[in-house]
């Protein structure tokens, strides 16, 4: 593929752009008209065929234009696509969104906010996947519901509310599950969970020479309850009824339904979301690359975003058909993931 001569190469280029502009494939005589160069529709067509050969077009009809495959699409991503920037205007614009959803709101509100500003710019479906380990705790507290089992109450600093059950050991006092909530609020201080568990390991001594072993362990017992549980995936998505418009045939009807199927499946999507967070920067998914597109012939553009120890802790992109505008859409995915990144390193 990268042996094209540079007539192949402008030829390729002007059906992957025209296919993502419209939607429709392009002919020979259309392409002869809009190249830079003069050729004939017969020589364009002797340079199609030998790009269909390749693997990097192909005819949906007979007799009709040609469109790129998903192969051609990864080339033209990976080889040929210039990228844009994100304006100034687009900049302060998103800033201004962001830093407002956070302000005096939660972190899921300011996701939510970021998912549809993306869902609006690429008229796809604006998506987020985070932890909810990551939420800042103000207050903890274990409620005894029989003699085997208490609830453990957390608290978020948005005034969110988690219940998790908890096994108590045997002949725990009442008053255990009272000096374990106050031995943990004693060192919240606006903490996740995470952080809370870390400290707590780290003064392993101190809680031992503070608590008697019973409480100690219910200590343990809860932050294991709830860190395991609160660290499951959430999924955010935005404007997936913007996938509905400009819908060029039953075929196209049929591949968003598909689609919606697609992200109904959460655990799916949050499974190809957390792939992003392998390497830096944004990660283009096309078609069937990833199982989860297999059917439905979408694509995703991702990037993670970083709290302020520079972890992980969420992704955020779009999810689209092919013909999304990679161009304009990876900058802007790149940017509010930026954001989101500041905001929680200055900690809104």
């Amino acid at each position: 593929m990268a042996e094209l001569n540079d007539r192949s190469r402008e030829i390729f280029r002007q059906i992957v752009e025209s296919y993502l502009m419209t939607g429709e494939p392009v002919g020979s005589r259309n392409l002869s008209r809009i190249l830079p160069m003069a050729l004939s529709p017969a020589s364009i067509r002797n340079v199609m065929s030998d790009l269909e050969t390749a693997g990097l077009i192909f005819a949906p009809h007979t007799s009709a234009g040609r469109l790129p495959t998903e192969i051609g699409l990864r080339f033209f991503v990976d080889a040929m696509m210039e990228i844009g920037d994100v304006s100034q205007e687009e900049r302060g614009r998103i800033e201004a969104q962001m830093r407002a959803a956070a302000s005096g709101h939660t972190l899921e509100t300011a996701l939510g906010e970021a998912s549809a500003l993306l869902s609006g710019v690429s008229r796809g479906a604006g998506v987020v996947v985070t932890s909810k380990s990551n939420a800042r705790l103000r207050h903890i507290e274990f409620v005894r519901l029989d003699p085997t089992r208490a609830l453990v109450v957390l608290v978020g600093e948005d005034g969110s509310v988690e219940n998790r059950l908890l096994d108590l050991p045997v002949g725990l006092p009442a008053s255990a599950l009272v000096e374990a909530g106050n031995f943990l609020n004693a060192r919240i201080r606006s903490k996740t969970l995470a952080d809370l568990k870390l400290e707590i390991a780290a003064r392993r001594t101190d809680m031992e020479r503070e608590l008697d072993a019973l409480t100690a362990k219910l200590v343990e017992a809860g932050l294991a309850t709830t860190v395991g549980a609160a660290d499951s995936r959430q999924l955010i998505v935005r404007g997936q009824a913007n996938l509905l418009e400009d819908l060029k045939a039953a075929e196209d009807l049929e591949r968003i339904r598909l689609l919606f199927e697609d992200l109904e499946t959460q655990t799916d999507v949050i499974d190809l979301l957390t792939r992003a967070e392998d390497g830096e920067g944004v990660r283009i998914f096309i078609g069937s690359e990833n199982k989860l597109f297999s059917l439905s012939g979408s694509s995703m553009i991702a990037a993670p975003f970083r709290d302020a120890s520079q972890k992980i802790v969420g992704v955020l992109g779009v999810i689209g058909p092919t013909r999304l505008n990679y161009a304009r859409i990876v900058p802007m995915v790149d940017y509010t993931a930026r954001v989101i990144s500041r905001i929680l390193e200055q900690g809104r």
